[in-house]
């Protein structure tokens, strides 16, 4: 059973990698202090439609460490466009992380992928 919080986000369990998930793209190895690039993309597999009655508002990234509290790491606000969901951005780490992308889509609320970097 998801507790209060958990119940807020779905995820591909909920409905398979399809348009509403959030991929995230990064190495799976990072060098320590190193930045790198992540990439998020909703809509991977089946194309969000994005219009003006359909959309993602916007995409989060968080980085969820072993020994100390998650951090906000970005937020991309993406308002109705036509425009497809994807983002790219540079970061860095010093530990190994668990990243999460969340995204809300207007019509059918919150989603969430996560990957694990592991840095060496």
């Amino acid at each position: 059973m998801k507790n209060n919080i958990e119940g807020l986000f779905k995820t591909s369990e909920d409905e398979g990698r399809e348009k509403h998930v959030p991929v995230i793209h990064c190495p799976e190895n990072v060098e320590k202090g190193e930045y790198f690039d992540v990439t998020v993309v909703v809509g991977e597999e089946v194309p969000h439609p994005n219009t003006i009655e359909h959309h993602i508002k916007w995409i989060q990234v968080y980085a969820d460490f072993e020994n100390k509290p998650p951090i906000h790491v970005a937020t991309f606000d993406l308002g109705p466009s036509f425009a497809q969901p994807k983002i790219t951005f540079s970061m860095k780490a010093e530990e190994n992380i668990k990243l999460y992308a969340v995204e809300y889509c207007n019509l059918h609320g919150l989603w969430q992928d996560s990957k694990a970097v592991k840095v060496v």
